[in-house]
């Protein structure tokens, strides 16, 4: 596989999780409050959301490198995948939080007002929260890809000294 079409693919999937998580959640809060009140949202966290969405994309290009093996061969991959998830459904939570009371307006059979109210009142702290595991997820995957470059290297000068 050529260089670009490595860097196609990483850059790709990123792009594909960041557009995947967005409109994850514009579609919930879209369904919940309407178009115009999940722009409002949007716009009001926008720190909060971009940051989690840039990093659920970073994490989410890491893994396909690892995965795929687009630049290294690596032996493993390590808990990669499941940091990638974890980080996606704990940011998809944390976005969805500030506005699942709006929820409870819509389908008030279900019960949910309880919890829809906390999730809205610690909503900046979910948030925390999953921008925290998004960025633990990427560090642990740099660090993978670090050690896994190490032993390449380590390989290919073992493999380029003279024998005596």
């Amino acid at each position: 596989m050529t260089l670009s079409r490595r860097i196609i693919w990483s850059v790709g999937a990123g792009l594909a999780g960041m557009l995947f998580l967005s409109g994850l959640f514009f579609g919930i809060v879209s369904w919940a409050g309407g178009l115009e009140h999940a722009a409002s949202l949007f716009w009001q966290d926008r720190r909060f959301i971009f940051a989690i969405v840039l990093g659920f994309g970073i994490q989410t290009g890491l893994y396909t490198i690892l995965k795929k093996q687009l630049f290294l061969p690596t032996a493993k991959v390590g808990p990669s995948g499941v940091l990638t998830g974890t980080g996606g459904a704990t940011s998809t939570a944390a976005m969805v939080a500030c506005c699942a009371h709006h929820v409870t307006d819509v389908l008030p059979i279900l019960g949910l007002t309880a919890a829809a109210t906390f999730l809205a009142q610690y909503r900046t702290t979910f948030m925390l929260v999953g921008l925290g595991t998004t960025l633990v997820g990427v560090a642990v995957m740099l660090f993978i890809l670090y050690t896994e470059r190490r032993k390449v290297l380590k390989m290919s000068a073992k493999a380029t000294l003279p024998e005596a």
